[in-house]
């Protein structure tokens, strides 16, 4: 019964107080249970009490309700309230349960409403004061508890009672000694009750009690809330007597009741023990009284801990249950830790001091609840303080967990259980996983913890190796097993989760610098044990360190290296030394090595031993430097030998031994002096030390050394003397009692790194002293000289520098610890997984790949995250279907889970997850029974075969369907991971049963829904820029592998990538030309292969991606539609299958027409299929091509000049490309017709073709009406335009050629008034030159016909070209030498034809701009027209050399049609035959020669007729310059009389008229001499100037010459003429009077003239005329006219001049 409940029979009149009721009720208990004889004073005492509380007067309203403040209980007198406490001390009688029961309830509910108030102090005799009602009272209740020793219940729970209600009540004061012996009491009582209730209700109390105290620490105040203890988290499962739930209830019941009301706040009376000296003042401040009680108490729970039995009884059940107890309470106190506890240097200290040294202590012992509560706190350490334990937990860790995982063959199971749920909790906290790597694998000094438990747990996870023998059952190994991969698979969640954690802050954390370091110095994690924060990083600065992961790299790297060398060392030193002075881990001086050899932990001390002992220089000289570096000082003899050899096992080898010993006695003396008279003494000696100890002690040595033979054998050492006998007796007795051991002779098997950690912590003693052997075998506790050792050890450490303790927050420290732990990760998750088909197990082998394919994703650590993708997927068993079991569908949820979560950083490893989904949804369809693509895309003999089989009856059932279908079979035979097809060999083959069992299997994949691989494809718009592009390669690549399949091509990735295209087009421009790049050649790769069927499909997919991105506007100058176009136009440029390039133009021109408006850069594309279809080889294709170019340019020019200028020069050369069709001619033909179609159209649109800058065109005054308007002076689309028609002027098609020319001159005419003055001359440059390269490069004497078609294209060109010259004149007036050079180089043409139309094109070049040129510029045409005339005279003498050799002989056949050599076919029949050819040719040659020059002086007679007042001297000079060189031309020709024989010999055979010769020279002399005459009629006063009369009279001369050398006379001087003789002359020939005929004309002209003349010109030159004259009347002619005008010269010219 509550003590503060109404009681009906309450005091007589009670006090008004609460105090006075409370006390009133219990003293009427009392009276009423006494007894009158035993307790007459208290009952006495009792009612004395109560008649002064009916008598202390009742506070009224507005009195203190305290009306004696130094009273023990407020609202009483001082001496009613001692009164009745009085009467209380007497009724706290043990020996009176009845009586001491009311009274210990009225204590505790005085205590419970703070009706009682003052310090409890121990009780002291010396003291001078008595102490206080409170303290009595308080020494009376625990009087209870110590003299009752297990008395009544009921007693021992009220006694409980009050002492937890002394430690809650904030008004009294029990510090000191007083809360030692609260705790004491109830410690006693869970001991000695013989109830398991009590003992349960005195734990609980205790541990209420520790919360009580602990929670004022943590608050430094009395008044705190406090939670109520629970019952389960403080009972003890080896006790079954308390595991009872009606007892675990009651005590349950019995707290609760205690600390009723703990959580409501209180308004707490003012209390008298507040705390002395405030608030923690730091270093060097003290605490207040509160915490050094708490400090004081925490400290005696770890002593109570430390409590072990005597030797008499070292396993006393009573003293377990008190140290288990203990460590209760330890563990307790340690999880509910609160911050201060973690800034306190002085709990601090008292947690390294008391607590650790309580762990090493109980560590020896084998009882579980004890290892379990180890484990426990333990983890409390390392959650909450692992910071400031950095090198405890170094210790602790080696030899409390690892030892015991490390145990695979011999374990104890509950021990290795408590050890694998311990490591659990530990792995589930994120940074604690991550804290243990920094501080232990990233440190030189410590040793690798993380890396230990990854491989502990890994042979763990594999279980006992065959053959091995074991304790452990079959059912023990497999739970420990699924145990270790269930922690290292909670080892991965918790390293995923800390960088998910990190990455987010990173990311979302405020922008400002100084934020992100006041974070990472704080590293603040909310929470306690859930969270695994250690709350001394936010203060202790001096024991932690932030750093980053390059530090720790290089810290781990150097650690990695080091231990590199001394895993070398260990197996051949020489090399490790060499390796680490190398990689300058330690200096190259022996000191340096010596150092390294005596301190570096993990040194195999046999090796160093045998590697002191070498005999090599250098080895010697460490070992003088190792020995050097031991103090033997003060040592006797045994002990120096036993410090030395701690570092090291002497060698085996004798000389080695005895080298290691001369420089030991040489140490030894030099440190001790006065030992020996000399070094060799002590040589002699130490070996014969070394030599006893392995006689003594080693078993195989049955003869032993006695003390006698031991003196013996040292006798006169000394110098000849001998050591004391004293001397050496000791000595012998101190090697055989107590062996040398050296430090490698340890019993217990040990491996390197364990060995390496023991050592560098020094805990090689402890190690083999705590030695884990079954559970019923008991250790002995440790003993005193132990545990002063580990003190010493813990001193000597804390008396060095504190190692710092590192925090990281950078998440790079993850791809180190995925570095090392990789490896043992992958053989634990897979081994497993594949053996074991247990659903927990494989659970978390899944959850274990799951987590390390996501840090490997994002770590960027791509060997490893393959390797671990690919093990996932291999698991899927997709590619053997027959096999697959429920885990396998697992795995496949697991790679869809992957693919959703870890899109973003796949990268390649995409390929292994689309090879799953591309092997699931295959699996999928079998199972259901649809027909496989390959029943559509087949080649056409398996399309043969599919149709013979279709042919058959149709059976419903899936199973026949299965049985029918080959790539069921494939499915069911399966394959390899890697194969990329399964097995199709016919000898395999498949029963009924192998088809159930596979449908079967493939039902279990209905648990993943089509709709989920859908969903990967549909967020793919999620990924980021480089995911996307990584997810588009890889799709695309197991794409290309389901389509080249031979038997099976599938579709699904090729589905699948139209859909991403689709989902991703509407990405950034630059992401998206990343991703079109790679479907750009994979479309290319699969529009070009065998199959058909396939190529078409991909083709009309990438069509409806075109449609789709054609809907999108493009800017001007970008090139992205015809990058997507690109594929189009290599598939149509490279494949072989016309159904794929027909297809490729449809779709070309479906896009093309509907999409028109939107076109910008993809014309290009558009253009470079219609031009490959313009070359193709199939007549639909090139007609399908040519409409949609024809429908393009009449209906969508406007679209094509819009976009850049590439476009249009794309345009034109696919026209060009057209016109070189094979199949229609009147396509090519209407090609060039719509080129000129769009020169209308470029006009139409205003585009004036100039330079940049350029001013408005000189004749922009020629556009007259027209308002045409400049678009872009920019823009040069004429260029490629006409650039294209000069291209097919070289065609080697006359058509064509002819009709480029035409269109292109045509234009240049109709739009020339477009083009600015510089775009002309560059046109004309590049364009309209070039077509009369061939012509001006072609040497003159090359007589073929080959080139005429050539010759009539330039002929045509160059007719054109002067049209263009005078219509643009203004323009292109600066080209006029360039253009008078080629129109006068066709008068040299060796054809008649062309050199008659260059002598026309330089007329009409003169007619049309005669009235515009200047001087210099009639010169120009005037000198080239001369040059080229002359030129032509180099025919005639090609004739003369043609038949200088040339026979004609004097019969012949006759030869009729000669016209048919002006093709001159040469016949090579006999020489007479080639002879009369070649004649033939010459002939014709001769008469196209003179017709030209014939021509040529008709010219010139034209120019001067009506251009003469536009020339001036010098071009008259030019112009007489010609005709005077044709008519001394025409004489050469004449003066060949052999050529003209051989001309008249072969004409009169082959039957053609002979050459006019005479005809051309009397033409050529006749027009020269008019020339002259017009001259000196039309400009007297220019030809008196040029000397003109003297140019006649010579011409005169000249023609008279000539005319008598025909006659037969020979022209004689004056003197000749006196002395002549009258002769008779013969008779002309026939031929020569014709000549003289043809002559005569020429002479009567010149008789005429000279007739003409006056007195004083004819008087001038008559002298040289008149023998002329005279030889004229002799000779003979062939008309009289000759005579007559002869005579007129006489009689009318010479006679009057005789006259006078």
């Amino acid at each position: 019964m509550s003590s503060s409940e109404p009681d009906a029979e309450g005091a007589q009149g009670g006090g008004a107080s609460p105090a006075a009721r409370v006390l009133s009720r219990a003293l009427d208990k009392v009276i009423k249970h006494s007894s009158w004889r035993r307790h007459a004073a208290l009952v006495a005492a009792a009612k004395s009490a109560l008649d002064l509380l009916s008598a202390a007067p009742a506070p009224g309203p507005d009195e203190p309700s305290d009306p004696a403040p130094a009273s023990a209980v407020p609202g009483l007198p001082a001496p009613t309230a001692d009164a009745a406490l009085a009467a209380l001390l007497l009724a706290l009688d043990p020996g009176s349960p009845k009586v001491a029961e009311p009274a210990l309830e009225c204590a505790a509910g005085l205590l419970s409403l703070r009706l009682l108030r003052g310090d409890v102090d121990a009780a002291d005799p010396s003291a001078p004061s008595p102490p206080s009602p409170v303290s009595r009272l308080f020494a009376a209740v625990l009087s209870c508890v110590s003299l009752g020793g297990g008395g009544d219940d009921a007693l021992e729970l009220a006694v409980l009672r009050v002492l937890v209600a002394f430690a809650r009540c904030p008004a009294v004061s029990v510090s000191g000694e007083c809360l030692g012996q609260v705790v004491k009491a109830c410690y006693n009582v869970y001991l000695g009750s013989a109830s398991g209730g009590n003992q349960l209700c005195a734990k609980l109390a205790i541990a209420q009690v520790l919360a009580i105290v602990f929670a004022r620490v943590e608050a430094d105040a009395m008044d705190v809330r406090v939670r109520t203890v629970s019952a389960a988290d403080m009972m003890d499962l080896s006790d079954r007597s308390l595991n009872d739930s009606s007892v675990v209830q009651a005590a349950q019941a019995f707290i609760n009741e205690v600390m009723e009301g703990s959580d409501v706040p209180e308004e707490a009376p003012p209390v008298d023990a507040t705390p002395i000296d405030g608030e923690v003042g730091g270093e060097d401040g003290g605490m207040s009284k509160i915490r050094e009680d708490g400090l004081a108490l925490f400290k005696n729970i770890c002593k109570l801990s430390m409590k072990f039995g005597t030797p008499d009884s070292p396993d006393d059940p009573m003293l377990l249950r008190g140290k288990v107890l203990s460590l209760e309470l330890v563990r307790m106190v340690v999880d509910n830790a609160g911050p201060f506890w973690k800034t306190n240097e002085k709990y601090l200290e008292a947690v390294k001091q008391y607590l650790c040294l309580s762990l090493l202590k109980n560590s020896a012992l084998s009882a579980m609840s004890v290892f379990q509560l180890l484990c426990s706190i333990f983890m409390s350490l390392i959650l909450r303080f692992r910071s400031g334990l950095k090198e405890e937990i170094g210790m602790f860790f080696p030899m409390l967990i690892l030892r015991v995982l490390e145990n695979v063959l011999q374990p104890s199971f509950l021990q290795k259980m408590t050890v694998l749920n311990f490591l659990e909790k530990i792995c589930k906290e994120p940074q604690v996983i991550i804290d243990i790597f920094v501080n232990f694998d990233c440190d030189v000094d410590a040793p690798n913890i993380f890396e230990r438990i990854v491989n502990g747990l890994l042979k763990t996870a594999l279980g006992v190796p065959a053959g091995s023998t074991t304790t452990l059952t079959v059912a023990q190994d497999q739970t420990f097993r699924i145990e270790s991969v269930k922690c290292l698979a909670t080892i991965m969640k918790s390293m995923s989760a800390w960088m998910d954690q990190q990455l987010r802050i990173g990311e979302f954390s405020p922008s400002s610098t100084e934020n992100l370091r006041s974070m990472d110095n704080l590293n603040i994690h909310n929470g306690e044990e859930g969270s695994g924060a250690d709350y001394e990083l936010q203060f202790d600065t001096s024991n932690s360190d932030i750093t980053d992961s390059s530090s720790l790299e290089q810290r781990r790297a150097y650690k990695m290296e080091l231990q590199k060398g001394i895993a070398l060392f260990n197996k051949k030193p020489s090399k490790g030394i060499d390796f680490l002075i190398r990689s300058k881990k330690i200096g190259q001086s022996p000191e340096d090595v010596a150092s390294f050899l005596r301190n570096t932990a993990g040194l195999n001390a046999t090796i160093i031993g045998d590697y002191l002992g070498e005999r090599d220089d250098f080895p010697l000289k460490v070992m003088h430097a190792y020995v050097d570096t031991l103090n033997f000082e003060g040592m006797d003899f045994g002990q120096a030998i036993r410090f030395l050899l701690q570092g090291f096992r002497l060698p085996g080898e004798a000389q080695k031994i005895d080298r290691i010993m001369e420089k030991f006695a040489q140490c030894y003396c030099k440190c001790n002096p006065n030992s020996f008279s000399s070094a060799d003494t002590a040589y002699v000696l130490a070996y014969s030390v070394i030599l006893l100890n392995t006689d003594a002690h080693n078993p195989m040595v049955k003869n032993k050394m006695s003390k006698e033979d031991f003196m013996r054998n040292n006798r006169g050492i000394d110098d000849g003397k001998d050591l004391p006998e004293d001397y050496l007796s000791a000595l012998y007795d101190q090697i055989v009692n107590n062996e040398i051991k050296m430090s490698a002779d340890s019993s217990v098997a040990q491996t390197k790194q364990s060995n390496s950690v023991s050592r560098l912590l020094g805990l090689d003693n402890i190690i083999n002293f705590v030695n884990w052997r079954p559970s019923e075998d008991k250790a002995v506790g440790a003993n005193d000289l132990l545990i002063k050792h580990i003190q010493e050890k813990f001193k000597a450490k804390r008396g060095k520098l504190e190692s710092t303790f590192y925090v990281v927050a950078d998440a790079s420290i993850l791809r180190f610890m995925m570095e090392s732990c990789w490896a043992p990760m992958m053989a634990a998750f897979s081994v497993l997984l594949d053996q074991c088909d247990d659903k927990a197990a494989t659970s978390q082998c899944l959850k274990g790949l799951r987590f390390s394919v996501h840090i490997t994703s994002v770590m960027c650590m791509q060997t490893q995250r393959d390797a671990f993708l690919t093990s996932i997927a291999k698991f899927t068993s997709l590619h053997s279907a027959a096999d697959m079991k429920q885990k396998n569908v697992d795995a496949m949820k697991a790679i869809i889970s992957i693919a959703i979560e870890d899109g973003n950083y796949l990268q390649e490893a995409w390929e292994h997850v689309l090879t799953c989904l591309s092997r699931f949804e295959h699996l999928h369809l079998l199972g259901e029974g649809v027909p496989t693509d390959a029943s559509f895309l087949t080649v056409p003999l398996i399309e043969s075969e599919d149709k013979t089989q279709k042919s058959t009856s149709v059976i419903s059932s899936k199973k026949t369907n299965a049985l029918q279908n080959p790539a069921v079979m494939a499915a069911v035979r399966g394959g390899t991971y890697d194969s990329t097809v399964a097995k199709t060999s016919v000898s395999a083959l498949v029963t009924p049963e192998q088809i159930n069992n596979f449908l079967s299997n493939i039902n279990l994949l209905d648990q993943i829904g089509i709709v989920e691989l859908n969903h990967i494809f549909a967020h793919s718009q999620r990924l980021n820029s480089d995911a996307i592009v990584a997810f588009v390669k890889a799709l695309c690549k197991v794409s290309m592998t389901e389509l080249q399949s031979p038997m099976d091509p599938r579709i699904f990735c090729l589905t699948k990538i139209v859909e991403i295209a689709h989902y991703n087009m509407n990405r950034i421009r630059l992401v998206w030309s990343r991703i079109w790049k790679v479907l750009s050649d994979f479309f290319v790769s699969v529009g070009l292969l065998e199959n058909l069927s396939v190529s078409i499909f991909v083709m009309d997919s990438l069509r409806q991606l075109s449609m789709k991105f054609l809907e999108r506007e493009e800017l001007a100058n970008y090139n992205f539609q015809n990058e997507f176009l690109r594929p189009f136009v290599v598939v149509m440029q490279r494949s072989n299958a016309p159904e794929v390039r027909e297809l490729i133009v449809r779709c070309v021109s479906q896009m093309v027409l509907s999409r028109v408006h939107n076109i910008k850069s993809g014309w290009k594309g558009v253009f470079m299929v219609f031009t490959s279809a313009a070359s193709d080889d199939t007549r639909s294709i090139v007609l399908l091509a040519f409409e949609t170019m024809e429908k393009i340019i009449r209906d969508y020019f406007h679209h094509i000049t819009e976009t850049e200028t590439t476009t249009f020069t794309d345009c034109v050369t696919c026209l060009i490309a057209f016109t070189s069709s094979q199949f229609n001619s009147d396509a090519n033909l209407n090609a060039i017709a719509f080129l000129r179609f769009c020169a209308v159209k470029l006009a139409e649109e205003g585009f004036v073709y100039q330079d940049r800058g350029a001013e408005q065109p000189r004749n922009s005054d020629m556009l007259g009406g027209n308002a045409t308007v400049q678009r872009d002076g920019y823009v040069s689309l004429w260029e490629p335009l006409l650039g294209g028609l000069a291209k097919l002027t070289t065609d080697p098609r006359l058509t064509i050629k002819k009709g480029a020319v035409g269109v292109l001159f045509d234009i240049l005419k109709d739009h020339g008034h477009l083009f600015s003055q510089m775009i002309w001359a560059d046109m004309l440059e590049r364009i309209v030159y070039p077509l009369f390269n061939s012509e001006m490069s072609a040497p003159s004497d090359q007589i073929s016909t080959s080139n005429l078609p050539d010759l009539e294209t330039q002929t045509l060109a160059m007719k054109c070209l002067v049209g263009l010259f005078v219509n643009f004149f203004d323009v292109i007036r600066p080209e006029l030498a360039r253009i008078a050079s080629i129109v006068t180089n066709f008068v040299r043409s060796p054809y008649k034809h062309c050199a008659t139309t260059g002598v026309s094109a330089v007329m009409h070049l003169t007619e049309g701009v005669s009235n515009k040129l200047s001087e210099e510029e009639w010169k120009e045409i005037l000198v080239c027209f001369k040059e080229s005339v002359k030129h032509t005279f180099v025919i005639f003498s090609k004739i003369v050399r043609m038949m200088q050799d040339i026979e004609i002989p004097d019969r012949f056949d006759s030869y009729s049609e000669t016209e048919q050599y002006l093709d001159h076919e040469i016949y090579n029949n006999d020489e007479e035959e080639a002879n009369m050819e070649t004649a033939s040719y010459a002939i014709v040659k001769l008469k196209n020669h003179m017709a030209l020059l014939l021509v040529v002086i008709q010219s010139i007679t034209k120019l001067y007729e009506e251009h003469r007042k536009y020339l001036c001297a010098e071009h008259m000079s030019i112009l007489l310059e010609m005709l005077s060189a044709i008519a001394s031309h025409s004489s050469e020709v004449s003066s060949e009389s052999s050529l003209q024989m051989k001309f008249h010999t072969a004409c009169s055979l082959l039957e053609v008229s002979e050459p006019a010769i005479v005809h051309f020279e009397n033409e050529s002399y006749q027009s020269y001499l008019k020339l002259l005459q017009a001259l000196r009629h039309d400009y007297p006063s220019l030809s008196e100037e040029m000397d003109i009369e003297s140019q006649v009279f010579n011409t005169c001369k000249k023609i008279l010459q000539t005319y008598l050398k025909c006659a037969g006379q020979e022209p004689c001087d004056e003197s000749s003429h006196r002395n002549l003789s009258l002769n008779c002359s013969m008779p002309l020939s026939a031929t020569k009077k014709e000549e003289l005929a043809a002559r005569t004309s020429l002479v009567l002209q010149v008789m005429k003239l000279l007739g003409g003349l006056k007195g004083n010109s004819l008087a001038r030159i008559l002298p040289s005329f008149f023998p002329l004259l005279v030889d004229l009347i002799r000779c003979e002619h062939s008309s009289g006219e000759v005579q007559y005008a002869l005579y007129n010269i006489f009689q009318s010219a010479v006679g009057p001049m005789i006259r006078v």
